[in-house]
């Protein structure tokens, strides 16, 4: 019999903001007809509780899947969930369709309610350095102690962050703005904000691990706490779920960047699943580009 996959659903867009009930057709269906982005050709994913090992879930916003009750469905179905969960700063200059902060930390609460806190794995991602029309710097760490001193109370204990790579077409996007833009910081900066980011995390009992930061791992001091990890971490999940899984790392990924990422079957699709999340620095494909008006509830 083949090794179970595991489904990353999904790094493209937000599947479970935005497109759960035509994630449980394919659940339905038993599999998943995916688009590959660069060559376009067609591959069928097998979706049947038998062929997968875990579902693991990206997102910035949980509310509808948890008001849909989504997630026992998928688990009286005999489904294993692991949670990516990106919980940043509130900053509507940089996520402006999202809801509150505090919103979005009771459902950290309630996922760890219902699935156990060890599936659910925070993402303070990315961390974001900007300059305005003014020349002033600024960034979005505010509420990092404020959400970790929150989520530890839930008993969550892995934190995953990096700081964010400005693609070309984000410098597109910014461009437009006259008092806006972002900048990297140098890596002395990224090293003492990690640093004390980790120490600060380790007095609540969270660990902080890095998403493709190879150069920030390489440049942080032998005493460091700080790990390289993985959306999809592989081993992890065996460790939670049993079973048997690929510890391949996933080829489709920053390897050369660090990316931690195990093989997974990714069934998102950029152009079919806009995100309407609108963030400033997103990589994939927001809808505001396509001016299309965000909908209360995608079938």
């Amino acid at each position: 019999m083949p090794t179970p996959i595991v489904i990353s659903a999904s790094r493209r867009t937000d599947i479970p903001a935005f497109y759960m009930d035509w994630f449980m057709r394919g659940i339905e269906t038993g599999y998943f007809r995916v688009k590959n982005p660069f060559n376009q050709a067609v591959s069928i994913v097998p979706a049947a509780p038998d062929a997968v090992h875990t579902i693991v879930f990206i997102s910035k916003n949980y509310g509808r899947f948890i008001e849909g009750n989504y997630g026992e469905r998928l688990a009286e179905m005999g489904y294993h969930l692991f949670f990516n969960f990106t919980l940043n700063s509130e900053a509507k200059l940089l996520e402006p369709n999202l809801p509150p902060l505090m919103e979005r930390i009771e459902q950290a609460r309630e996922l760890a309610r219902l699935f156990g806190p060890e599936t659910v794995q925070w993402r303070f991602d990315p961390i974001c350095f900007y300059r305005d029309g003014n020349g002033r710097t600024g960034n979005n760490l505010g509420d990092f102690m404020n959400i970790a001193e929150k989520l530890a109370g839930f008993g969550i204990r892995r934190c995953i962050t990096s700081f964010a790579d400005i693609y070309a077409k984000v410098k597109t996007r910014t461009a437009k703005m006259d008092d806006f833009e972002f900048i990297d910081p140098p890596m002395a900066t990224k090293v003492r904000v990690v640093e004390k980011m980790a120490a600060r995390l380790k007095n609540l009992g969270i660990s902080l691990y890095t998403c493709c930061e190879k150069d920030l791992i390489d440049a942080l001091p032998e005493s460091t706490t700080v790990r390289p990890s993985a959306c999809i971490p592989n081993r992890y999940l065996v460790e939670l779920f049993g079973g048997a899984l690929s510890y391949r790392k996933d080829s489709g990924q920053r390897g050369a960047k660090g990316c931690g990422c195990n093989a997974s079957r990714d069934i998102g699709d950029y152009d079919a699943h806009p995100c309407f999340h609108n963030c400033l620095y997103c990589y994939a494909n927001p809808a505001e580009i396509k001016r299309i008006q965000c909908p209360t509830n995608l079938k």
